[in-house]
């Protein structure tokens, strides 16, 4: 649904004072974005290679639910970048190495970026990036509609 087509009651009751910039300015997305996972599992795919930033509390947990110890766990899973850490990828597909037959293999304990997909910052910055995601993801601009606070509240719990 496009900002146009909201009442002044539904625009009214996304908090918007909450999620002005400090320079003033109202998101774009203020009447907020469609999204509804596919599961085509498009966002843990290449061509190109990536990150799935992850923080040592969620590798805890994603070792724990694949039966392994933590130090064998980032040992076959895991690589450093700079002070972060990224699990690896198909060497041959740039795919999360999670990722078998299109689907995620530890989806109920996925990382927090992966939660948060399509609500990055560098997804919702501009009308633009938004309309890019949506040529990579089909889940974009369907289903129902997330609200601005919460759309904010997902981006910024990828940062670090």
């Amino acid at each position: 649904m496009h900002i146009f087509e909201k009442s002044p009651e539904e625009l009214e009751a996304v908090n918007s004072d909450a999620l002005v910039s400090p320079g003033g300015a109202v998101p774009w997305y203020i009447a907020g974005l469609a999204f509804e996972c596919q599961e085509c599992g498009c966002c843990c795919k290449g061509p190109e290679e990536g990150y799935v930033w992850a923080k040592p509390e969620e590798l805890a947990t994603l070792a724990e639910h694949l039966g392994l110890e933590e130090k064998a766990f980032y040992e076959k899973y895991v690589r450093r970048i700079g002070r972060r850490f990224s699990l690896i990828e198909n060497k041959k597909t740039n795919d999360c190495i999670f990722v078998k037959g299109g689907q995620c293999q530890v989806y109920s304990v996925r990382p927090t970026q992966c939660r948060t997909w399509p609500f990055w910052h560098s997804n919702i910055e501009t009308p633009e990036d938004w309309s890019y995601a949506a040529q990579r993801c089909e889940g974009v601009n369907r289903g129902p509609l997330h609200n601005a606070r919460v759309i904010r509240q997902q981006a910024d719990a990828t940062r670090e």
